[in-house]
């Protein structure tokens, strides 16, 4: 009794008459996105307001909302428009949901079996709904067997799917231009480029797009987008929203009026499109975002069954060290970001996909990675898998000490070529992990240090050869305390 009279008195504190509205997206959204699941949504409306106390409803909101994100102002009043209380809502279109505002009406439920019943909704409790059929008679009606309702004519705005509702106070009466602004999840963007590789391996031309997801559970529709690229530090929601598991449509948009202008934003990298944007719930989109033609390039292989270097913290001083990482001879494609090379973009984090002309003009996947952020004028070195016709492999040929704490180690390693028509360079990096005072004392091909724990070497195998590095380290470890 307390709540019901607190509630009946409450517009009277303020000095103004209640009056409820649901007001819909009329768009004019603005969209930024940024590539870790989360979108903040600007959305103008327009509303119209009592003087005194308004309660609104604003739907097509996104079901993915963080309620305590929520920013609203009136562009056209803000000094008089003020927001008393803004609750959110999820409405579902469960059994529960549906009869809840018909307790104590008449209602007709059809349960799974076509048997219907009529008369008075007393309460819904514990999975069921009570239903007085006649004066004397009640029913216990599981709401998990419910099939079919119906209801008298509906006595409140019963509308399926998210809500925001906000206390507003205003002190004057007329339309107004408002901003709602809001994070959501379920929405993010990935680039995703094709590369395609000229028949010399020496050049190659690229095309990037951007491939936005749109889960937040609402379609933004003629909307302006920006993304935002980079990680941007955010607190994780307690709670995560379960993407649908739904098949999505995709469309593409390439066309040259598809235009995106990079720029700078603090730290991190803001790509606006040019022209808006339609995107429904549950769909994926791609829209072009770079492209660059003739870029140079190269194949390079690389034979890496060093082990892995973990750090100085003891000597590693016993005969059988550690083991062989790896036997394969692996092939990469490097290209620069920069202007002189032909593409002069920072290039957001994504999936690369190689191809390759075939002889009779089909383009073929040779093999895709994932490159991380790289800003304009960086190396990328975008691995493409295990060469076929080239092997390799590395054995510790000798470990000897020639004194109390200064040991040599000696390795072998073999490159075969079974090309018939190619000669290629191969890297070959080494480790010196056992500890930080080393020396080269022999080696058959020249070696170059590469930082204090390694030092890298480069093999040319002709077509049908085999070719052999040999290399002795020696390593001075500390006396024992």
């Amino acid at each position: 009794m307390p709540l019901r009279i607190l509630a009946l008195f409450t517009p009277l504190l303020f000095g103004g008459l209640l009056m409820v509205s649901a007001q819909d997206s009329k768009g004019n959204i603005a969209l930024t996105v940024y590539n870790e699941g989360a979108a903040l949504i600007r959305d103008l409306r327009k509303m119209t307001l009592e003087e005194g106390i308004n309660s609104i409803t604003l739907r097509d909101v996104a079901a993915t909302i963080d309620p305590t994100s929520v920013n609203f102002k009136s562009l056209s009043d803000p000094a008089g428009t003020v927001v008393l209380e803004q609750n959110y809502r999820h409405n579902t279109l469960d059994a529960y949901a549906l009869l809840a505002p018909y307790v104590t009406r008449t209602v007709e439920i059809t349960v799974s079996n076509n048997e219907r019943y009529s008369g008075e909704l007393l309460r819904l409790r514990d999975g069921k709904a009570i239903l007085r059929t006649a004066p004397n008679e009640i029913a216990y009606i599981s709401l998990y067997d419910i099939r079919g309702l119906k209801f008298p004519a509906p006595s409140v705005d019963f509308n399926p799917g998210p809500e925001l509702r906000l206390l507003l106070k205003s002190e004057s009466a007329g339309e107004q231009d408002v901003e709602l602004a809001y994070l959501a999840g379920g929405m993010n963007w990935s680039a995703d480029y094709n590369v395609f590789l000229n028949a010399d391996e020496t050049s190659l031309d690229l095309r990037g797009l951007v491939t936005l997801r749109n889960h937040s559970g609402r379609a933004y529709r003629d909307a302006s987008l920006k993304l935002v690229a980079g990680e941007v530090s955010r607190i994780e929601p307690e709670e995560d929203y379960a993407e649908e598991r739904v098949t999505m449509a995709m469309s593409v948009a390439a066309d040259e009026s598809a235009s995106v202008e990079q720029r700078s934003l603090s730290e991190y990298k803001l790509y606006a499109i040019a022209r808006p944007i339609t995107i429904e719930d549950k769909e994926t989109k791609q829209i072009e975002f770079v492209s660059g033609a003739d870029i140079a390039a190269k194949i390079t292989y690389v034979f890496d069954s060093s082990p892995a270097f973990r750090g100085y913290y003891s000597p590693i001083d016993y005969m059988e060290g550690r083991g062989a990482a790896s036997a394969d001879v692996h092939t990469y494609l490097n290209f620069n970001t920069g202007d002189e090379n032909g593409l002069g973009a920072d290039l957001p984090a994504g999936r690369v996909r190689v191809y390759k002309l075939d002889v009779d003009g089909a383009s073929l996947l040779i093999g895709e990675n994932i490159i991380g952020h790289s800003p304009k004028g960086e190396d990328l070195m975008v691995a493409l898998g295990k060469a076929f016709d080239l092997t390799g492999e590395r054995i510790q040929a000798d470990f000897s000490y020639v004194s109390r704490r200064v040991a040599r180690e000696s390795f072998e390693i073999r490159i075969r070529n079974r090309k018939d028509d190619a000669a290629v360079d191969i890297i070959v990096p080494e480790r010196l992990y056992r500890w930080r005072d080393w020396q080269i004392i022999e080696s058959s091909v020249p070696f170059l240090k590469v930082d204090n724990a390694s030092i890298e070497f480069t093999i040319t195998a002709e077509p049908g050869a085999e070719e052999v590095l040999t290399y002795t380290v020696q390593y001075s470890f500390p006396e024992e305390e």
